[in-house]
């Protein structure tokens, strides 16, 4: 199993110099804030993202609505009263 850091061809020596000068850069105190920070922010994070998948999952499962035929009422013909009638013409 190789470190992370062997992907960006970094030694031992360049990982230390590089954490020195971020130490020298931030303060001792700012990091922690900063890592406490990032961790509140990669929770919040996971928390909406699980938030939509649950509602996505949520709709893709709901029933959908089917198309109902209603009847018209017994002894309509389908026509309305005011409607004019069309009659057919012989040739």
């Amino acid at each position: 199993m190789t470190p992370i850091f062997a992907i960006f061809g970094l030694g031992t020596t360049e990982i230390i110099l590089i954490c020195i000068v971020v130490l020298v850069l931030f303060g001792a105190k700012k990091i922690p804030e900063f890592a406490r920070s990032l961790g509140k922010a990669k929770r919040e994070f996971t928390e909406a993202s699980s938030e939509f998948n649950n509602a996505m999952h949520e709709e893709a499962n709901k029933p959908k609505p089917t198309a109902q035929k209603i009847a018209p009422p017994a002894g309509d013909d389908g026509l309305k009263a005011d409607a004019p009638v069309r009659k057919e013409e012989k040739h």
